[in-house]
């Protein structure tokens, strides 16, 4: 695209409204669940991004699981230990419910967990996953998970073998040509997050009331947190749009903030060009963009007035500087402007806000 055709095509993303920050409620907030609001976005904009945020969040995040494991004595998930009250299957469905978390982020997979226990005493023995011999770079954040029951002189005798991946993979897939005799694949849930959820609520900005407010929920198992699921979430949808845009993108412009308490007419804004007392290189600058008032410049940005034939940065810091004595400055959003009857202020204001 040429910067001819990329300043003609900045008329359809420039004035979409867009929320300045996203929001957190500290006082609901845990290591696995986060509350987070953002607005205001433009009318449907909402579900637009909620939407594909929860199903990225669901599907896209990696984590860390068992993907089989081998018990001593065992050929096949139907079969039963002696000593064990646990056949295999219900064992292998409680080691999927394990959580484990890498202790840096440069760890090498695959990474094996070690099991061995044994009950030498004549009353029963719970084995949970404290009893577990975690790699070094391994952290088990649930370690009172029930594992299995031993019996009297039962004993349980189990290697595990954890991978990095992303979403659920059912054991099928987990499955390899070259794994020996007695390892056993096992469905692996990888995703940190359990849950997540979105509403929609109307936002308000000046006297509009139909702008989105996106309000999210997340709910995660403890190895990352629901503030930094979401900063990951947007990072991969901001990534795959990456593609789609052909041009440079241009440094924004800092809106300016108005409260709406403050919002008044500023009668200036009615008056000529002419009345700034700029000097001549600015006037004729000013009148060639056919700017004929003040209220006019303001709704302008540095920008574009410096895009404008012949008009300078000594321009630019000429009407900053008188702008601002009155009380304005450029990248302004006027509503209402100019106001029905334009040679007059006592007729309904325009009302001053902040560009969108």
């Amino acid at each position: 695209m040429t910067v001819l055709d990329r300043e003609k095509g900045s008329m359809h993303w420039k004035g979409i409204q867009k929320p300045k920050e996203l929001k957190c409620d500290y006082e609901t907030l845990t290591p696995t669940y986060g509350r987070f609001y953002a607005e205001p976005f433009e009318r449907g904009f909402g579900i637009t991004i909620g939407n594909p945020l929860r199903r990225i969040l669901l599907s896209s995040l990696r984590g860390i699981a068992v993907t089989s494991v081998k018990i001593e004595g065992v050929l096949h998930e139907f079969s039963t230990l002696p000593g064990v009250v646990e056949d295999v299957s219900e064992i292998i469905l409680n080691i999927k419910e394990l959580i484990l978390k890498p202790r840096f982020d440069n760890v090498e997979y695959p990474k094996k967990l070690y099991l061995k226990v044994s009950n030498t005493t004549p009353d029963s023995k719970e084995v949970t996953a404290k009893d577990i011999q975690a790699d070094a770079d391994i952290e088990i954040l649930n370690p009172d998970l029930h594992i299995a029951t031993l019996g009297k002189e039962g004993s349980l005798d189990m290697e595990m073998e954890v991978q990095l991946g992303r979403g659920y993979v059912p054991s099928e897939l987990n499955k390899r040509e070259d794994q020996p005799i007695g390892v056993l694949p096992i469905d692996s849930v990888f995703t940190p997050i359990k849950k997540v959820t979105y509403d929609i609520e109307a936002s308000r900005v000046g006297g509009r009331t139909d702008y989105d407010k996106l309000i999210m929920e997340v709910w995660t198992n403890g190895t990352i947190s629901p503030i930094d699921a979401i900063a990951h979430a947007a990072k991969i949808l901001k990534d795959q749009l990456a593609i789609f845009i052909n041009f440079e993108e241009e440094p924004e412009v800092e809106e300016k903030e108005v409260d709406e308490e403050e919002e008044k007419f500023n009668e200036n804004l009615l008056k000529s060009i002419d009345e700034l007392e700029l000097s001549v290189r600015s006037s004729n600058c000013l009148n060639n963009a056919n700017i004929r008032t003040i209220g006019e410049l303001v709704q302008k940005t540095e920008a574009e007035l410096l895009k404008t034939r012949n008009f300078g940065k000594k321009s630019l810091n000429e009407i900053k500087s008188i702008l601002a004595e009155m009380g304005l400055s450029l990248g302004m959003k006027l509503d209402n402007f100019p106001p029905k009857n334009k040679g007059t202020s006592k007729k309904k204001p325009a009302k001053v806000g902040t560009t969108e």
